[in-house]
């Protein structure tokens, strides 16, 4: 394996800097006297030992299967991380040296040294996952939770972890926990101590059991007690509005996972036979999910336009284009806000760049980098950010988001979609005067 390759170069080097043999005549420090054979076999035993003890190479002779999983961890990020000079920068080949100095005797210990190791990468998208928390994000995306149903991620300015989304039909939306708000505290414990991952898993656990949050919502202290439940995410909603004279159809999507491109595709063709004349796309809160499912949802409202544009470690673009076609060519409004990101910011991206969509709203979240989900073979398992992305027309929207064509008032309404939903108010009248063509 390419590990131990790496570790056998490291003896070479080690034994060309000793200094140079001693010939049959001369003494080691110890005073002893030998010659010939018996010196040469002294003096690779001798090196071998060097090598036994001198970390990494000696380390590989005898991998424990926790250890194993701290090299394995190592070598899956080295070989796909999207900024490898990242890597020099950080010493990264002396963290994994580091990592297997420690006593390494449990899952939970190489667990510990995998998080120690990748912490320095400063990427909080990159990280480990374990057995619990993979089992947990695998499930998500086939469109199930159990937990609080709550959204977070980690602010880029001062990296305090916030509420991007609470799930519809949550105990957090049901508690009116809003986009944005800071959590401080999970059951006593520091949420900036926790780091992102654990204050998430944190949120997780068994039906009927209860978590209590201390929240900051524009600096002002809320706490607040949950029962975890699990939580249906029916991804997809679609419903028929009535404006005006004017028949719209409504598209809600709130997650990106594998049940979302058929569901999408059944909602369109119940709302297509419903001879609607316009659609709202409201992604609001839609924290991203995967990326493959937000493409095959591109791919049916855009019609061979460019979806967006992945660049690799390798700087290499990699362009997403539609496929012919679409299902629906009406006009459409698209609805974002700050808990749109990630895989839905794509799709809004591609919609506004191509001008099949204006966005209204407010400014999306901002995260353009692209992770890719690795089992470690123990049941844990490995975030990797593996690329960056760019919209159609090149724009990079990491840490800057989206900034809407049409901004609306704030405060926005809490419940996406429900009852005095004043955006959805707006947008609608708005779609209704472009068909209109008053605007």
């Amino acid at each position: 394996m390419e590990w131990l390759r790496e570790s056998t170069d490291h003896q070479e080097q080690l034994v060309s800097a000793q200094r140079p043999r001693p010939s049959p005549s001369q003494p080691f420090a110890t005073g002893l006297r030998l010659s010939g054979r018996p010196l040469r076999n002294l003096l690779l035993t001798l090196l071998l030992a060097v090598g036994l003890l001198a970390g990494p190479a000696g380390v590989t002779l005898a991998l424990s299967d926790t250890q194993q999983l701290v090299v394995e961890a190592w070598r899956l990020v080295n070989q796909s991380y999207v900024d490898p000079e990242r890597f020099d920068q950080v010493h990264w080949k002396r963290l994994r040296q580091k990592a297997l100095e420690q006593p390494i005797a449990t899952s939970s210990d190489a667990y510990d040294a995998i998080e120690t190791m990748l912490r320095p990468l400063g990427d909080p998208y990159t990280r480990l996952l374990r057995p619990s928390e993979y089992d947990t994000l695998r499930s998500t995306t086939q469109g199930t939770v159990t937990g609080v149903g709550l959204q977070l991620g980690l602010r880029s300015s001062d990296q305090q972890i916030v509420v991007i989304a609470p799930l519809d039909g949550s105990p957090a939306s049901e508690a009116q926990i809003p986009s944005g708000a800071e959590v401080v505290q999970v059951d006593g414990r520091s949420a900036v101590a926790l780091g992102l991952e654990q204050t998430a898993a944190s949120l997780r656990g068994p039906a009927g059991s209860r978590v209590l949050l201390q929240l900051a919502i524009k600096g002002k202290p809320r706490e607040v007690e949950l029962e975890r439940r699990q939580v249906e995410l029916r991804p997809v909603r679609s419903k028929r509005l009535r404006v005006g004279d004017h028949t719209l159809g409504y598209l809600r999507i709130t997650q990106f996972s594998e049940p979302v491109p058929p569901a999408v595709q059944q909602a369109l063709a119940d709302l297509n036979g419903k001879d609607i004349e316009g659609l709202i796309l409201d992604l609001r809160n839609n924290s991203g999910g995967l990326v493959s499912a937000g493409l095959a949802v591109a791919n049916d409202l855009l019609d061979r336009a460019p979806i967006v544009e992945t660049q690799d470690r390798n700087g290499l673009s990699s362009p997403q284009q539609a496929g012919p076609g679409q299902l629906f060519y009406g006009p459409i409004l698209t609805l974002v806000n700050a808990g749109t990101a990630s895989a839905s910011e794509i799709l809004a991206g591609g919609l506004q760049d191509n001008g099949r969509s204006e966005l209204v709203g407010a400014r999306t979240f901002g995260k353009g980098l692209i992770q890719t989900l690795i089992p470690l073979g123990d049941t844990s398992g490995l975030a990797v950010t593996v690329a960056r992305y760019l919209t159609p027309s090149g724009r990079d929207i990491q840490s800057q988001g989206i900034e809407p064509d049409v901004a609306l008032p704030q405060p926005e309404p809490l419940d996406p979609g429900g009852e005095g939903d004043t955006w959805l108010e707006q947008t609608g009248r708005l779609l209704a005067a472009r068909l209109d063509g008053t605007l």
